[in-house]
């Protein structure tokens, strides 16, 4: 979005000299000396909303009183939560988030036009950047020809999807496609797309220097935090609404500081550390905060490292986690190809505006905490939440007491696999995988795992032959490098071949294991167990076949590939054996740091960086032979499976309604603590017996086309289905039923989706109830717009997670919390009660309390408080709108 020239702070703009070049900027230091506030104590991470506010204020949208507030923030103990209006200065999307998100646009030049509008008006006004990167699925592994054939069977399940996404890119202004087979968007965005500073002329041409901010429809969108670029993840809705030029409506954050001293150790990596750190800020409470990390400490850790860290603030809670500029920034943004200009203006602006991290660096914190990183040692996080850190040395007794406690099954059965000379049992790893942003990013553990493969194979070692591996690099830089150290070669030798250049594993698209496998896990009820480099590992999220699910340093995925099993002291205990009978430790495949440093030295170079992006939106010839229409509107195939008009703007009137109150609504799931966004709208595969495999084979789709729901949010009919349809979901109102099941109107067991059905049918609103940190995961909007689609009207919790919440506002759901202690076990739920919501009715204010009446199945009526969370006084505008999408429509076409 072109840069503003604020009314009450254009006294605050100054110009900065850089080499032979001039840009004007808004001085945070003047903003000071002007009186507005003491800004001297605020965070880095803080001060760069505060640009924000004096680069935007024009008396309306921002105000004088906006910036004032942040002068206050360091002397009101770090808090000032009053709402502001927020503009990122760009938006990435991933292809799982993406497609719906421009499905959602064009549908709204449909229905701009209907209300007689112009259809381009809906057009991003600011720089839009989608990667496709979640669709490629390791169908093949192990082998030479794994990554072509698995590219080719993604084009061929993502044909309809991609002509889509190249309508898009031809349609809309400020819409850039980075094609399959490039890298993982968070990747593509830390490596190539991100400046740190960014540049832009406003209204009078005059060249404008700012911090680089961006909002992104993933969660992990946070990664780009650690080059010191301010991001977080949102939902697609409200990405639109950014694009379209709605600000974002946030509150003033508290900052936790977050302390790091001291030196990584021998023999551990940066994904200890994260891991370490995920558990600490989880225990801290850290949701909707900012994270900003500091010390001396941070002298001594590589980018890649922050990145790490940054990449996983959705999984310790928080809304980023940030780390301010500093001379590694720069050493980065020069290692990875970065123009030489640019490079000169980060360091200039930041020590000028106040942002650089120097040796004096001591800012006010609302809260700190601090980890000696000489405490870290190897570890590994499962094997349900990223949080439930276990050290390598208590891995195997930590495994035990999850299937003892958590999985109630006994150690050591063993099941014939047909055709095998094995058996399978609890505990044996069946997939090892290399993947995700999270660690592929970071040359340093992608190096060691390529080392730890080298020993290995030199030693004669290889994976166990029920193991399913794979490498899926974040960008195709990571190949060259490990190609240039020769470490490619080394991995192949024990299966962790090329699979693609995408989430796979991480996002669910694991593939299938070996059926004989698979039947004999279900045969035997085993506990399956799958270790990868990734962020997530929620329950149901890699594998339908697998139910502990590891979080580990890639160097440590190779190794329990050669282990196999997760009953084994990885750390003192023989690993395997050689093809003599000799065992091997870990220690004797284990580089040292030196070996790391050494190799990343030599491989990872600038010239690497700058000649895989050079031409990163061409595509190879499968991308160029994607044939679509140039059109305004998108004309809609109607037997498309992928790709169908939504309902959302369809007979939309001109007005907004009101909000009401919400009476006789029954309950539609009861459910406990921890729901995230997998639960209530998987990503990955589903069989032909669930409502969405009924619809596709309705349609003539064979399951082998199925793909994943991931790969299908661009049509409703498919998503509906599947939200709430997670198969390890448990609604608390049936006994030990797990999967997407409720009650229906007459009381009996059926679907989610088919109860919802029904219930609409009759008219009779529902709501869902939950526990603790409900929401939690990722940024998907469908969680938002599949509840919303089934006719739910609320939804009632303990606690929310940030992007969850603001999703469900986006879709006209109101989230309300319980008060007083309240909870569905205090209360006595079963779900068979009757709730009525008043108060919301006339002059609803953001985050009032509103009475609720909960009708018993034997007609007693217990009354008690809720909190609605709707935060703000925009979102109650959005509400009333029916969801923030209708907002922005109804005042473009108004416009028009």
């Amino acid at each position: 979005m072109p840069v503003t020239v604020g009314q009450d702070t254009a006294k605050t703009r100054r110009s900065l000299r850089v080499g032979a070049t001039s840009v004007d900027y808004y001085s945070i230091p003047a903003a000071q000396e002007a009186g507005l506030g003491d800004f001297s104590k605020l965070p880095a991470a803080l001060k760069v909303v505060l640009e924000n506010m004096l680069r935007f204020e024009d008396g309306k949208t921002v105000s004088v009183e906006d910036i004032k507030a942040f002068g206050t923030w360091a002397s009101n103990g770090g808090k000032n939560p009053r709402e502001i209006a927020y503009r990122p200065a760009r938006v990435l999307m991933q292809d799982f988030t993406g497609v719906p998100a421009v499905v959602d646009l064009a549908a709204m030049r449909d229905g701009i036009v209907a209300l007689g509008g112009d259809a381009e008006k809906i057009n991003p006004l600011n720089p839009v950047d989608l990667v496709i990167d979640h669709s490629v699925m390791i169908d093949e592994f192990g082998n030479p020809r794994a990554f072509q054939m698995n590219v080719d069977r993604e084009y061929e399940r993502n044909i309809e999807r991609y002509t889509f996404l190249k309508w898009g890119q031809s349609a809309f202004d400020n819409f850039r496609v980075v094609p399959p087979g490039t890298g993982i968007c968070h990747q593509v965005n830390l490596e190539y797309l991100s400046q740190t500073v960014w540049t832009d002329k406003d209204q009078n041409g005059t060249e404008v220097a700012y911090p680089d901010t961006l909002v992104g429809t993933d969660s992990h969108t946070t990664m780009v935090n650690g080059a010191a670029v301010l991001g977080w993840g949102v939902g697609g809705i409200e990405a639109e609404a950014a694009m379209l030029g709605q600000p974002i409506s946030m509150l003033i954050p508290e900052v936790v500081g977050f302390k790091l001293t001291g030196k990584m150790m021998e023999g551990t990596t940066g994904t200890d550390l994260v891991l370490k750190v995920v558990e600490m800020l989880r225990e801290k409470g850290v949701v909707s905060k900012f994270v900003e990390f500091y010390g001396e400490g941070l002298d001594s850790l590589p980018l890649a490292d922050r990145a790490t860290i940054a990449n996983m603030a959705p999984e310790y809670g928080a809304t980023c986690g940030f780390f301010p500029i500093d001379n590694e920034t720069l050493r980065y943004l020069r290692n990875t190809g970065r123009d030489e200009a640019r490079i000169a203006l980060v360091e200039a602006y930041a020590k000028e505006n106040g942002f650089w991290r120097g040796a004096d660096y001591n800012p006010i914190y609302t809260d700190t905490l601090e980890l000696d990183m000489g405490t870290i040692v190897p570890a590994i996080s499962g094997p349900k939440r990223p949080q439930d850190y276990v050290a390598l040395t208590g891995a195997k007794a930590a495994f035990t007491k999850e299937m003892e406690e958590t999985f109630k099954r006994p150690m050591g059965k063993e099941v014939p696999v047909a055709g095998e000379d094995y058996t399978m049992e609890s505990g044996k790893v069946v997939i090892a995988s290399i993947t995700s942003c999270t660690n592929t990013s970071n040359p340093y553990v992608m190096i060691g795992a390529g080392l730890v493969a080298r020993k290995a194979a030199a030693l004669g070692l290889n994976r166990k032959p029920w193991v399913k591996t794979s490498l899926a690099p974040g960008s195709q830089v990571v190949s060259a490098y490990l190609e240039a150290a020769d470490l490619q070669d080394d991995l192949d030798k024990i299966g962790f071949n090329l699979v693609g250049y995408g989430c796979t594993t991480c996002i669910g698209n694991s593939g299938p294991i070996q059926k004989e496998l698979s039947d004999a896990i279900a045969e035997g009820d085993l506990v399956a167990t799958s270790v990868l480099s990734g962020n997530r590992n929620f329950e149901g999220r890699i594998s339908p076949d697998v139910r502990a699910n590891y979080l580990a340093s890639p160097p440590l995925v190779v190794a329990y590939a050669l282990a196999g099993t997760m009953d084994i002291n990885l750390a003192t205990d023989p690993i395997t054996q050689t093809p003599d009978g000799k065992d091997v430790y870990l220690k004797d495949i284990w580089p040292s740091t030196q070996e790391i440093a050494e190799l990343v030295e030599r491989t990872v170079t600038r010239e690497a960086f700058m000649e895989k992006y050079a031409e990163v939106f061409t595509g190879d010839e499968k991308w160029q032979s994607v044939e679509t229409t140039d059109s305004l509107t998108y004309d809609w195939p109607t037997t498309s499976t992928y790709v169908q008009n939504p309902p959302y703007f369809q007979g939309m009137s001109k007005e907004p309604g009101v909000i009401t109150d919400i009476k006789g609504a029954k309950v539609m799931a009861l459910l406990g603590d921890m729901i995230t966004t997998d639960h209530i709208s998987p990503a990955g595969s589903f069989k032909d017996t669930t409502p969405a495999g009924q619809y596709l084979l309705e349609h003539q789709v064979s399951p082998r086309e199925f793909n994943s729901y991931g790969s299908r949010r661009g049509n409703h009919q498919v998503m509906m289905r599947g939200t709430f349809a997670n198969i390890r979901i448990k609604n608390e109102m049936l006994d030990g039923v797990e999967g997407g099941y409720t009650k229906g109107p007459d009381g009996s067991q059926m679907s989610i989706y088919d109860a919802c059905m029904a219930y609409q049918a009759e008219g009779t609103p529902l709501v869902v109830i939950g526990g603790q940190q409900y929401g939690a995961g990722s940024s998907r909007d469908w969680a938002a717009k599949g509840t919303a689609l089934l006719g739910v009207k609320a939804v009632i919790a303990e606690s929310f997670e940030r992007i969850h919440r603001s999703n469900l506002v986006g879709m006209g759901v109101i989230p309300f919390e319980f008060t007083g202690g309240d909870s569905r076990k205090s209360l006595g739920l079963t779900g068979e009660e009757v709730f009525s919501i008043t108060g919301l009715e006339g002059d609803l204010e953001p985050l009032s309390e509103v009475p609720c009446s909960i009708t018993y199945a034997d007609g007693t009526v217990k009354e008690i408080a809720l909190k609605c969370r709707i935060d703000t006084a925009i979102e109650i505008e959005y509400v009333e709108n029916g969801g923030v999408l209708h907002y922005v429509l109804r005042n473009l076409a108004k416009e028009g």
